[in-house]
């Protein structure tokens, strides 16, 4: 039987979706190999509140705030495989992707995507990404 672990980083931040209650998720699971990012998005890791109004700022630290989990959970931004985004205006879709593409564009490849249009949870917030990965030399 294979073990399933849950990773938690103080690197990127895991809050509640409500005052004072715990989020009812784990910011990763890693299986066979695999790990499975919960949604992220743009807040500060020690603050826990958004890092700027922004669009650009806010996609730059939900990709940082993700890679934090992708590498504790034992990946690298280059063995990210697929990423699910989320973005609130349609609008704002050229600017997500010119900050996709700075991000990933090290990489060997991009990792695969969807893109939706989806307002997310928390007032303020503009984007939210969540991925699988692979761990690093599997």
């Amino acid at each position: 039987m294979s073990t399933i672990r849950s990773v938690t980083t103080t690197d990127a931040p895991i809050v509640g979706f409500s005052a004072g209650t715990a989020a009812p998720l784990s910011q990763a699971i890693v299986h066979n190999g695999t790990i499975y990012c919960s949604g992220t998005g743009p807040l500060d890791p020690e603050s826990r509140t958004i890092v700027s109004d922004e669009f650009e700022a806010q996609v730059r630290q939900t990709l940082t705030n993700l890679i934090a989990v992708v590498e504790a959970a034992g990946g690298r931004k280059d063995t990210i495989l697929k990423c699910t985004c989320y973005v609130r205006d349609r609008e704002s879709f050229p600017a997500f992707n010119g900050v996709y593409r700075e991000f990933f564009g090290s990489n060997p490849h991009f990792p695969a995507r969807t893109t939706i249009i989806a307002t997310p949870h928390r007032t303020g917030v503009q984007v939210e990404v969540e991925c699988i990965a692979a761990v690093a030399g599997d």
